[in-house]
């Protein structure tokens, strides 16, 4: 009976003797970024004037104006240029560039501007003639102000040519 009683008093004290503490240890550690000045080229559409007769219109007078954008992001506060080259077709220059067209040496004077008003020449001289802006983290599109000026219109055809964006930050 005293062996029973002794098993029975450390059979209570078992279950009274409360759950086992686990021990714990901790540490931390750093998280760090460095984010440095950047700029990205989202997007540059394609400027299309379309299909024309006469350049000039009926009048002789008219200019064939178009539109397209670029997207340039650029980390917040991080002052940039974005320039247009004169283009692929020998004899153009950031003031007249030149479609070439794909079957003969014939070529189509155009212009490009950055405002809507077609006074500002778009060209790839920075503090001159490119479009400065600060950058404010997100992707900001600018507009790209093509314009055809009357001139003597060459042989019928498809012109083309290919301008390089450059952002200079």
């Amino acid at each position: 009976m005293k062996m029973m009683t002794g098993l029975g008093v450390l059979a209570g004290l078992a279950c009274i003797g409360g759950p086992a503490v686990a021990a714990i240890t901790q540490q931390t550690f750093a998280v760090q970024l460095t984010i440095q000045a950047s700029c990205v080229i989202r997007s540059a559409a394609n400027l299309n004037f379309g299909t024309l007769g006469v350049l000039g219109g009926v009048s002789g007078t008219a200019n064939n104006d178009q539109q397209s954008t670029i997207a340039v992001q650029c980390t917040n506060t991080t002052p940039f240029d974005i320039g247009l080259d004169a283009g692929t077709t020998t004899g153009g220059s950031v003031a007249t560039r030149k479609l070439l067209s794909t079957t003969t040496s014939a070529t189509v004077n155009y212009k490009l501007y950055s405002e809507s008003t077609h006074t500002t020449n778009w060209g790839n001289t920075v503090g001159t003639d490119t479009v400065t802006d600060t950058g404010n983290g997100a992707s900001v599109n600018y507009t790209v102000y093509g314009r055809i000026p009357p001139q003597t219109t060459p042989a019928p055809g498809a012109y083309a040519d290919t301008v390089t964006v450059t952002v200079t930050y």
